[in-house]
């Protein structure tokens, strides 16, 4: 895969395009008036591997919050704009790292340009966050359906709004729910196009679905070499936002962090309750961010290659288990009960 050429710009202490790492982002979903509430959801999301959070901002008044849990967070935090401008001038104002704009929600050239305008003055980065569910008014008159050619439009359009006050500290969104449209929509914009590219499917749906749909577009884009930014949307915990973008980028080759479980789905050969050892040790490795690939298998036929292969695996039998390390047989006739114990053991002494 080789990567779209894109522009770098700065986003608080994160740098998004060029060859910068793909970054990782997602959504607070608390009520951002309950302070507590939002601070506790965006530190959980820093402990995810969260690189930039951003905020519903509904209310002129929700902006108080702003120096409080920029003080609070050492994570950019980028304000969510919807139909009124003001907000953005005054999240702007406030200090926040970066803000996202709908043109389609605002639909009012004037009022664009005036937040262009004063994010040139705050030096405030700024995504244009196109949706095919909201299009402006302008593009429809024209008779263009809402879909891939009516994004790319609306983007290039409010892109020199922007260029034309003289800033360019911009990236790009262009989102729908339905996976093809979305890839078309974005290949059609990074050939006339070099500004860094936000890409996710927008409402994705439920955490399981939605992880499908999310992979199957999100993971097409990336092989194509489009994204510099991706979200995962889904309807839950924004935590499994981020725990699925890292295994996207991770099984696309593209980031290396965390633990990857490498698991057999079981059969009639295996005679150990393998879901329930993988789903607490996934639990239990939730929060370890250095790369390591761990094999749990639950027979003969495949395990002790996989386990052996991995930089640490188990393989079961019908009584007893074995232990493999980087290749290697480190403890054999495990009892089943206690085989979960020293996998993780073994895990802590390679993290450590």
């Amino acid at each position: 895969m080789e990567r779209r050429k894109t522009r770098k710009i700065k986003i608080g202490n994160v740098f998004v395009g060029g060859d910068s790492p793909i970054v990782v982002q997602s959504m607070l979903k608390t009520n951002p008036e309950n302070f507590q509430e939002t601070l506790t959801q965006a530190r959980q999301l820093k402990r995810a591997g969260c690189e930039l959070i951003r905020m519903a901002i509904p209310h002129e008044e929700t902006c108080k919050i702003i120096p409080f849990l920029r003080r609070e967070i050492d994570i950019p935090l980028i304000g969510d704009i919807h139909f009124n401008h003001k907000i953005a001038i005054q999240a702007m104002e406030a200090g926040i790292d970066g803000i996202r704009i709908n043109p389609g929600t605002i639909n009012n050239t004037r009022k664009v340009r005036e937040v262009a305008r004063v994010a040139k003055e705050t030096g405030t980065p700024v995504r244009i966050g196109i949706n095919v569910g909201s299009i402006e008014k302008r593009i429809l008159k024209n008779s263009l359906k809402p879909g891939a050619a009516a994004m790319v439009e609306s983007a290039l359009y409010h892109i020199k709004l922007f260029e034309d006050v003289g800033w360019t500290e911009l990236k790009v969104s262009l989102k729908a729910s339905d996976v093809f449209e979305t890839i078309e929509a974005h290949k059609k914009f990074s050939k006339v196009c070099d500004y860094p590219v936000h890409v996710g499917i927008t409402e994705a749906g439920p955490i399981f679905s939605g992880a499908i749909k999310s992979a199957m577009g999100i993971g097409i884009l990336l092989y194509e070499g489009i994204g510099d930014t991706i979200r995962v949307s889904l309807t839950g915990n924004p935590v499994y936002e981020v725990i699925a973008a890292y295994h996207i980028l991770r099984n696309m080759g593209l980031r290396k962090r965390g633990i990857n479980i490498i698991s057999c789905p079981t059969c009639g050969r295996c005679k150990t309750n393998l879901l329930e050892i993988v789903e607490e040790f996934e639990k239990d490795v939730a929060a370890i961010d250095k790369y390591l690939n761990v094999a749990i298998m639950g027979c003969e036929v495949n395990g002790p290659g996989e386990a052996k292969e991995a930089d640490i695996g188990i393989a079961f039998g019908q009584n007893k288990a074995i232990l493999f390390s980087k290749g290697s047989i480190i403890r054999s006739g495990i009892p089943k009960e206690l085989a979960c114990g020293i996998l993780k053991e073994e895990l802590h002494n390679l993290t450590a």
